[in-house]
């Protein structure tokens, strides 16, 4: 990074706690569109626990239009104070205090979609990371925690329906039109989780008792047209709760709890003290416009949220570098509310796909951080899969170390101890150790340190003792700033399996009793272990690192023979399915070289027998069905072969497909659902997982039979699961068929927003070779609009991140696209810009010619003048010499 970036940029050594606390803050919004007046009253005192001993205040403040300023009911002069650009700064203030402040703000202006902004006919605040500075002058920063009492007055017609924090206080007709609500917290939180709402909106509402027998009001609020997509949203609220009070102890604290779909929205969710603002595709839903994917991230979407009422609610992180102590533990919940729901090796087969499809790949590039980062330059660029998904792990590995009873035991610690503040992953970590007895100092280098670790395992097997020896040796490749990486702590959960595939025991040479047959929780610590099991006449096949219990890359030797064993007979579903990814992706890699090499027949085989096996759940023999990604292959190689790729993964799979061309009509035919009502069942959503995958393999046979099956899917569809796998096939082949199925999918939907959505998504993925013109001509359809987060990432998010083969087009054609896109969103919205971005900042994985490109557009996307803090910070990490 550039040294002129580099001094403005933040850093976790420099922590100091906040020279003064806000305790109240009364806020007043007279709400319009146009223009907003807030009016901000904050009782402020000086921090007893501050470093320093400057009198003066410096307040956040960005786009503020300031009309009157007062200190204890007295107009302050324009001596007293500066302003500029980022905040304002009082001179000399007193010890306690309060700060009277009016302000003007423009919602329409605000395309960036932090602070207060319009969506539609809605106004909506997305406050977290900083966007509360955009409302009034305060000290924006987590670790100031104040009680917050609100007063909305607007126009009644126009905006009936008034939300903020907290609990309603009282509403009030006003006259000429207009009415007022007041909103009252009971509980100190950071200005991140302020929200408030205004508008012309429908409740779906039910109550839920607690476990202490309270009532609780639920309300899920929708645009009108949108009131028969939110009874998901809230029957998956009602769930979570009740999971929440069994699992974790932690009952709801608020007379009510707010739900709001809004459909611009730069997240996902945020989980706003009783007031949940949601992206709409995390809210509605229906079978005709809803996949199973939707109905399952919506129900882990709300859950998360809820869940942030303890984990970053009621206790929160003390400043932006600890935002997994907050992220990572909820999305930790939120993974076992969906396992705990659904199928559990299922779910986690999807977490690990997505942990190494995302993150493996963030920390083998420039943009790699700790969990714990040491420093940004612009918060936003800090909402990584390494934070969220990798901070899960790294809970998940404590839960793992203490076992469920001490786990239980720490949580209820952490909440008991800290309920109430701002604090770190150091804290966190303290409340494992003190209940479960445990000392984690070597573990918590995975908060600091970055990279994927590697675990090379050997194993030796003893006929004449029965001991069966296996050695460990555990290293990580340097990372960005981190050369030189020290040995991490973490569980190896393992299996021993006999020739039949039955567990045995796993018994130490230290140990007298053989524990029962099962899995084992190793602790890997040191650079290296040797493990001894001893009670083995005959060599084990192992089955390491089940349930993936550490984000480690594993490295064992096994024989393609064992792999199949494993694909076959191991319990442990995540482990089958690990078996015959590296199966697939050792066929892959070897078709990458030699694109005419035969596909072995014991290959073939062992994936018959997974189709065929009707003793294993459809959701999983369709995962286990499923080759790798292009770009997850690419990471295994040391310079990706883009058209390489792509081209060995068709010929696997039409390999595959001639090969069970009979046995995938017979499932496909056995798993169609006829007649049955649609469900989002476990079940069901297994059968149609199923179904769908042996018609993805059918279509790779180019005849009538797989067209005729997909068309007729298609055409009958009487769910959006069905029409759009279907959809997407039919648009892969290229033809008129595909062509003709996109115009009536259009024409059938072009009403609902979100399945539109899903219309630009399709054609941003498909193969044929002219969908990087395709996607430039979308860019100007009158339903594209760049204004609209959701549509871009549609179209334009999915070309550049997901379509790697037409993406990186021979020419740099797609580079360029992204390139004018980024330009051309940044100073709309600087945080869906930069998010797109990094479809360039792993240039070096490629070949001359890319890499040329690639930087070439880089370098050019950083000599813009007037480039926002986080491109500028992503693309001077992704030029930084090593």
């Amino acid at each position: 990074m550039n040294p002129e970036l580099l001094s403005s940029a933040v850093w976790l050594k420099d922590y100091a706690p906040p020279p003064f606390l806000i305790d109240r803050a009364e806020l007043a919004f007279d709400l319009d569109a146009e223009t907003t007046q807030v009016e901000a009253i904050l009782e402020m005192r000086r921090n007893p626990m501050a470093r320093e001993e400057s009198r003066d205040l410096r307040l956040d403040g960005e786009g503020l239009e300031l009309e009157f300023i007062a200190l204890d009911r007295h107009p302050l002069p324009p001596e007293a104070y500066r302003r500029d650009d980022s905040g304002l700064l009082l001179y000399q203030v007193p010890e306690r205090f309060r700060l009277h402040t009016r302000v003007r703000i423009h919602p329409r202006r605000n395309t960036a979609l932090e602070g207060l902004y319009v969506s539609e006919d809605m106004l909506c605040t997305q406050c977290e990371a900083e966007g509360f500075r955009r409302l009034t002058y305060c000290l924006d920063r987590p670790d100031v925690m104040t009680r917050f009492s609100v007063t909305l007055t607007a126009d009644r017609a126009r905006y009936p329906v008034l939300l903020s924090n907290g609990n309603p206080a009282g509403t009030e007709i006003l006259p000429g039109g207009r009415h007022r609500a007041r909103w009252e917290d009971p509980f100190p939180k950071p200005s991140y989780l302020f929200a408030l709402v205004a508008g012309d909106l429908r409740a779906l509402s039910a109550t839920f008792r607690t476990v202490s027998g309270r009532e609780v009001a639920l309300h899920v609020y929708v645009e009108p047209e949108n009131l028969d997509q939110g009874d998901h949203a809230l029957q998956a609220l009602r769930q979570a709760m009740r999971w929440d009070e069994e699992r974790y102890g932690r009952e709801y604290d608020l007379e009510i709890y707010n739900m709001v779909a809004v459909s611009h929205f730069n997240m996902g969710a945020m989980e706003n003290k009783g007031l949940n603002l949601f992206n709409a595709r995390y809210v509605l839903a229906r079978a005709d416009t809803a996949t199973d994917q939707d109905f399952q991230g919506i129900e882990s979407v709300v859950a998360h949220e809820y869940f942030h009422n303890w984990t970053g609610n009621r206790i929160t992180c003390r400043d932006w570098f600890q935002l997994s102590l907050k992220e990572g533990f909820t999305v930790f919940r939120d993974q076992e509310f969906s396992a705990d729901r659904g199928a559990c090796a299922v779910q986690r087969i999807a977490d690990v796909r997505a942990l190494r499809t995302h993150q493996f790949a963030e920390d083998a590039g420039p943009l790699a951080h700790p969990v714990r980062p040491e420093s940004y330059l612009e918060i936003n660029n800090f909402y990584t899969a390494t934070v969220y998904e990798k901070g899960a792990e790294v809970v998940r590995m404590q839960a793992t170390l203490l076992g469920p009873e001490r786990f239980r035991q720490a949580t209820d610690l952490y909440f008991a101890r800290h309920d109430g503040q701002a604090v770190t992953t150091d804290d966190f970590v303290a409340c494992m150790e003190e209940a479960g007895g445990r000392d984690l100092t070597r573990f918590k280098r995975w908060y600091s340190q970055a990279g994927t670790p590697r675990l090379e395992v050997s194993g030796h097997h003893d006929p004449q003792t029965g001991c069966y020896r296996l050695r460990t040796r555990q290293w990580t490749p340097p990372t960005p700033g981190q050369p030189h990486k020290l040995p991490l702590h973490f569980p190896l959960a393992l299996g021993l399996l006999d020739a039949r595939g039955a567990d045995l025991p796993v018994q130490l040479a230290d140990e007298k009793t053989p524990p029962p047959p099962g899995t084992r929780i190793l602790e890997i610590r040191d650079e290296t272990h040797e493990f001894c099991f001893i009670g083995l006449p005959e060599r084990p096949v192992p089955s390491l690192l089940r349930g993936f219990s550490a984000p480690v890359q594993l490295h064992f030797d096994y024989t393609e023979a064992e792999r199949r064993f494993l694909m076959a007979k191991d319990r442990d579903g995540f482990t089958r399915w690990e078996a015959a990814q590296t199966l697939s992706q050792q066929r892959l890699l070897e078709l990458v070289q030699d694109h005419a090499q035969a596909i072995p027949e014991d290959y073939l085989d062992a994936f018959c027998q997974t189709l065929t096996d009707e003793s294993a759940a459809p959701a999983l023999r369709a995962e286990i069905l499923a080759l790798p990604a292009e770009s997850y292959l690419g990471e295994q190689l040391e310079v990706v072969d883009v058209e390489g790729i792509h081209r060995a993964r068709e010929t696997l799979k039409t390999g595959i497909a001639w090969r069970l061309r009979s046995e995938l009509q017979v499932v496909y035919a056995r798993h169609s659902e006829g007649d049955e009502p649609y469900a989002p069942t476990p079940e069901a959503i297994g059968r149609r997982a199923l179904k769908n995958r042996c018609l993805e393999y059918l279509m790779q046979i180019p005849d009538e039979p797989g067209l005729a099956l997909c068309q007729a899917q298609f055409a009958a569809a009487r769910n959006m699961t069905d029409q759009l796998a279907a959809l997407r096939l039919l648009v892969d082949t290229g033809g008129a068929s595909g062509r003709d199925a996109l115009a009536r999918f259009h024409d059938q939907w072009r009403h609902q927003r979100l399945v539109i959505d899903k219309w630009f998504a399709i054609q941003a993925a498909a193969k044929p070779a002219d969908t990087l013109e395709r996607v430039r001509r979308l860019l100007t359809h009158p339903a594209y609009a760049d204004t609209d987060p959701n549509r871009v990432r549609s179209l334009v998010g999915t070309f550049c991140l997901a379509n790697p083969v037409r993406f990186h087009t021979p020419g740099g054609a797609g580079y360029r696209l992204l390139r004018e896109q980024v330009l051309r969103l940044d100073p709309l919205n600087p945080q869906l810009a930069a998010r797109l971005l990094q479809g360039l900042v792993r240039w070096r994985r490629f070949d001359a010619e890319r890499q040329a490109r690639m930087r070439g557009e880089l370098e050019d996307i950083l000599a813009t003048p007037g480039l926002s803090r986080g491109c500028c910070e992503l693309a001077s990490k992704a030029l930084a010499e090593d």
